[in-house]
């Protein structure tokens, strides 16, 4: 037969760059996957990770039939069941633990798929429905999400093709190379024409060795980095008075507190030299236009809403936002006219106003007893588009949690991953190959729709098939449920983007001006840039919660700061099992600082112990440039089950909080590295 058409897609995963797919399918089967060479802000390349997708569509160890926990929890015995079976038992099970208290369901959902559809539709309308607990969705983003919310009243910035224009550009808590590749594409083409990078982050970074500059702050001190460079920017008068007077409120409080941070005092609190503050602050206030690519690292530790604020504040003070290629870009996804009344519909809960679990504690929510303060016990957890076993902060509390008898779980899931070996049930579903679905991005203005490339292979379902089943089951007999993927698809925007229109070309483009923050015009009720906010008053530079600093008896005991970045081919926990990929990572590692092994009696390639009072976890040590001293980075997300001794880094991670966001401080750890006790003499 050897018949071959393309069709066109979208990267599903959890990263800015939400690139544009053409997947070619011949005689039914997908066999390649390509980046679509005539969108703009990704023209057709792919990281190594989607380019293999493949790979993970057709892994061996794919989950294609339902199947029912058959061995003790974790164990992985499970034996295989008809849909119609597992559907009518959850759905039994669930009716009778919604009889006693629907807050003792939870709903347990992130970023596995950031496709509007399959990520937050129908599943919500269930739970919304049921009355079940609400989750606060924070362990990515939420701190420097709400921390623009505070600041510009939505998360927006400037356009990312436009970086290719800039004369300067900071890249800032972001290893683009590896999550950020078509930004890096126009930052390659400004670097040609003469711009200068600049990389801020504890770690030396792929990115950081291809910039002009690396300044290596210590984690969780970026809000006095941007502090000491407003001091700069006001002892030397290179501010853009006009524009703070028209688009900024709340300056003067934070002028008095910027000249509280000299370079010589912000260079100790950083780790830095004070040239290097110097040097900064006159680079960005004197190239123009200049530009910031911060992301999402430098915001997990416990000040990581203050810091995003200071440094959202930046460009409004020398007036970059005047120019198409100067400001900031965090998230452009506040741009997008997304109606999440239409496709979540809150207006199923009526009057009921449920609790609100956090997804980054649910270590501690796990193992809570029922209380006036908490409510119900958790009795049933569904989990889908996350693996919280391998990603959430302090697992030994979250795999004693997931370790319950009496907690049932239900695992949505492509794959046998750490929580879907704890689940009672796990259910196949699509992956991004076999099922329709609309997108936003949260790294350029263009939406994006999913067209299904293949049929769905075994019997798996895509996430909403899988809701409005349990809702039919569950007597939800509400017109909504009956509602189509494409039904869904057709309101998903309130406005400037249709189904129809997405499937011209595969995207549309915002009609948003150039330079849309040239004139003021921010989000928030005035307009300006709220620098006082009512909320959170005006930023300030918040410690970490574990530091030398902060906490001198604990540092003395677990001296080196520990961040964990993702590795290269891997993106959160997802392609981890994908072999390719983990060849090329090799097995987990800890990169440390050659002073700080020597000091230790730590060898290159070694197995070592990383530890603090929360856990341990081993891995290989590797000595290296990228760790400064005094800072290990424990690159992640591997499986723990993949792991050395069945654990990965998040043993030493902890689950307080952030400053704002409710998120979890994941890079604000202190740890010890001891060679591991078959490795001692």
């Amino acid at each position: 037969m050897n018949q071959l058409v393309t069709v066109r897609g979208a990267c599903p995963h959890d990263c800015p760059d939400t690139c544009a797919l053409r997947v070619t399918v011949q005689d039914g089967r997908a066999i390649k996957v390509q980046g679509d060479p005539e969108h703009p802000p990704t023209h057709g390349a792919l990281c190594t990770k989607v380019s293999r997708y493949t790979e993970r569509v057709y892994h061996p160890q794919r989950v294609l039939h339902p199947v029912r926990r058959s061995g003790p929890k974790g164990s992985g015995r499970f034996e295989r069941v008809a849909w119609d079976e597992a559907l009518d038992d959850i759905a039994a099970r669930m009716a009778a633990i919604a009889a006693r208290d629907p807050e003792a369901i939870v709903p347990y959902s992130y970023a596995g798929t950031m496709g509007l559809l399959q990520g937050e539709s129908m599943d919500r309308r269930f739970f919304h429905r049921l009355g079940a607990s609400l989750l606060d969705r924070t362990i990515c983003s939420n701190a420097g999400g709400e921390a623009l919310l505070a600041t510009y009243g939505a998360k927006i910035g400037m356009h990312l093709e436009h970086y290719a224009e800039s004369k300067l550009i900071v890249i800032w808590g972001s290893n683009s190379i590896a999550s950020n590749l078509h930004f890096w594409t126009f930052a390659q083409a400004a670097k040609r024409n003469g711009a200068k990078l600049v990389c801020i982050d504890p770690r030396k970074t792929e990115t950081a060795d291809k910039c002009h500059q690396h300044i290596a702050v210590l984690p969780g001190t970026d809000g006095a980095l941007a502090l000491g460079l407003m001091h700069e920017l006001v002892v030397n008068d290179w501010l853009d008075h006009d524009y703070i007077e028209r688009h900024t409120e709340g300056w003067p409080a934070l002028r008095e507190r910027a000249l509280q941070w000299p370079p010589e005092r912000t260079a100790e609190v950083c780790g830095i030299s004070a040239d290097e503050v110097r040097g900064l602050a006159r680079d960005y206030a004197t190239t123009a236009p200049a530009a910031i690519r911060l992301n999402y690292g430098m915001q997990r530790v416990r000040g990581g809403g203050n810091a995003v604020r200071l440094i959202a504040i930046l460009p409004c003070l020398i007036g970059a936002w005047r120019h198409r290629a100067g400001g900031l870009l965090l998230s452009s996804s506040g741009w997008f006219p997304v109606d999440r009344a239409a496709l979540q519909r809150p207006d199923l809960l009526g009057p009921r106003r449920p609790r609100t679990i956090n997804m980054s504690t649910i270590g501690n929510e796990l193992l809570r007893e029922s209380s006036p303060a908490f409510g119900p016990r958790i009795e049933a957890l569904v989990v889908y588009n996350s693996n919280p076993v391998a990603v959430a902060p302090e697992s030994p509390k979250v795999v004693q949690g997931f370790a319950r008898e009496d907690l049932f779980t239900v695992v949505l899931e492509q794959f046998m991953t750490d929580t879907a070996d704890h689940a009672d049930y796990v259910l196949p579903v699509t992956t991004q190959l076999e099922h329709l679905d609309v997108h936003t991005s949260y790294g350029h203005s263009y939406a994006l729709v999913n067209e299904p490339a293949i049929a769905a292979l075994g019997e798996a379902r895509p996430n909403t098939a899988v809701f409005r089943e349990l809702a039919r089951r569950m007597g939800f007999d509400d017109p909504c449920f009956a509602d189509s993927d494409e039904d869904m698809a057709r309101v998903a925007f309130s406005k400037d983007v249709s189904l129809d229109g997405l499937r011209v070309t595969g995207w549309t483009r915002l009609p948003l001006p150039d330079a849309p923050l040239a004139d003021g015009q921010f989000r928030t009720p005035s307009g300006k840039c709220l620098i006082d906010s009512p909320q959170f008053g005006v930023p300030d530079y918040v410690p970490n919660y574990e530091s030398a600093a902060s906490t001198p008896e604990l540092a003395r005991r677990y001296p080196l700061a520990m961040i964990s970045p993702p590795a290269r081919n891997f993106l959160n926990s997802s392609f981890v099992n994908v072999q390719s990929l983990r060849d090329i990572e090799g097995e987990p590692l800890v990169e440390i600082h050659a002073s700080d092994a020597q000091a230790r009696g730590i060898v290159d390639g070694a197995m070592v112990r990383v530890f603090n009072d929360r856990g341990s976890y081993l891995c290989k040590a590797q000595l290296s440039a990228r760790a400064r001293p005094g800072v290990v980075n424990g690159l992640g997300v591997w499986w723990r089950k993949l792991g050395a001794g069945g654990t990965n880094v998040n043993e030493v991670t902890h689950q307080q909080l952030t400053d704002i966001g409710r998120a979890p401080s994941f890079y604000d750890c202190l740890v010890e590295v001891r060679p591991a006790p078959s490795a001692q003499p």
